[in-house]
């Protein structure tokens, strides 16, 4: 009877670690799709930027931010980084290219950190 429960409590604890594994393991690639997302659209913002389009660049600062707070990552460079796509955007919309850039920029280097 003692080796059965054994077998039974180790036989149990395989599977939910053959289940909790996969699930955890997808939630973090979903944050790292998330994350490449966001730091692929915040360079498109710096591209835009560079040749003065700043209402291009405020299309990819926007799904940048969307991006990069989907990911839901607790982190300083994540924060930054959204912090720097918000300037970038306010300043993208009142047609300032210039200045937006260089927040879209501060938002390419943080997020990468965070990645």
């Amino acid at each position: 009877m003692r080796i059965t429960i054994r077998g039974t409590v180790l036989a149990m604890a395989a599977l939910v670690a053959l289940i909790a594994i996969p699930l955890v393991s997808g939630l973090a690639l979903a944050d790292n799709k998330h994350m490449s997302e966001a730091i692929e659209h915040a360079k498109e913002a710096v591209a835009h930027g560079k040749q003065g389009h700043a209402d291009a660049l405020v299309k990819h600062a926007e799904g940048a931010l969307k991006h990069a707070e989907a990911a839901g990552m607790k982190n300083p460079h994540v924060d930054e980084g959204i912090k720097h796509l918000k300037e970038a955007i306010e300043h993208g919309k009142a047609g300032h290219a210039d200045v937006a850039t260089k927040h879209a920029e501060g938002a390419v280097t943080h997020l990468s950190e965070a990645k």
